[in-house]
């Protein structure tokens, strides 16, 4: 039986590309947005034309407790189950510290954090009726390591995911399996806009002496989803090349 698998945030990025790696194995998909319907919608597309495989787009603020309810509530009614729920959806406003808002620092904590949150509760409710379900929370080596002040409220949600993490995974024993990935510096649109200088001199931190690919990514994510990995839970996994 193919499975049903809802990735927040997955019109672009890693979360598109975990997208596609899971049509490969002919999974049914639901892609979550919030602003870029048309890169989600471009996405479904693609996905129908190359793999044939039935794909659900819905546009949903995750920090919204009522938008999570019903998007749940419409992916029920349609699949009738949630086999797989992958908290990609991310936000990072990079600034100064002396220039860092309140109102900005719990924007990015209502995205990172109690997005991936409430998206966690609603979803496993439906993971516990049938007594299975996995859930991957994409955290990042930021979470784990400082980097760098300008990005102190993206850093902290991404530690606080991966304590969301440890705890999930305690709680969903032994039924849903929680595991977090935490990449390093992925080639996405947004880090290739950054200043070539600055990226140049993080490219030399990396053991592996490049960035990731987003395919790289996904191909872990989608290995924590998969049988192979069903005697992981409440595990961390860096993928980073290896920071100096």
């Amino acid at each position: 039986m193919n499975r049903v698998v809802l990735i927040t945030g997955a019109s672009r990025g890693i979360g598109a590309k975990t997208a596609l790696r899971f049509a490969k194995d002919k999974d049914i998909l639901i892609i979550n947005y919030f602003h870029s319907e048309e890169s989600a919608l471009h996405l479904k597309e693609q996905i129908k034309k190359e793999y044939g495989i039935e794909v659900m787009t819905i546009q949903a603020d995750i920090s919204d407790e009522k938008a999570v309810q019903k998007m749940v509530d419409k992916i029920i009614q349609t699949y009738g189950r949630i086999d797989v729920l992958i908290n990609n959806a991310g936000i990072a406003i990079d600034d100064e510290f002396i220039d860092h808002t309140v109102f900005n620092f719990r924007k990015v904590m209502n995205t990172n954090l109690v997005g991936s949150f409430l998206v966690s509760k609603i979803v496993s409710a439906t993971m516990l009726k049938k007594k299975s379900g996995v859930i991957i929370n994409v955290s990042s080596n930021n979470g784990i390591d400082c980097n760098s002040p300008i990005s102190l409220d993206y850093d902290a949600s991404k530690a606080a995911l991966i304590s969301l993490t440890h705890n999930l995974a305690l709680q969903f024993a032994p039924f849903i399996r929680v595991n977090a990935i935490a990449p390093g510096w992925t080639k996405t649109d947004s880090v290739l806009e950054m200043f070539p200088d600055f990226l140049e001199e993080e490219r030399k931190k990396i053991m592996l002496g490049r960035f990731a690919e987003p395919e790289e990514i996904a191909n872990v994510i989608f290995f924590l989803a998969s049988d192979e990995a069903k005697y992981i839970n409440g595990e961390v996994i860096r993928v980073d090349g290896g920071i100096l």
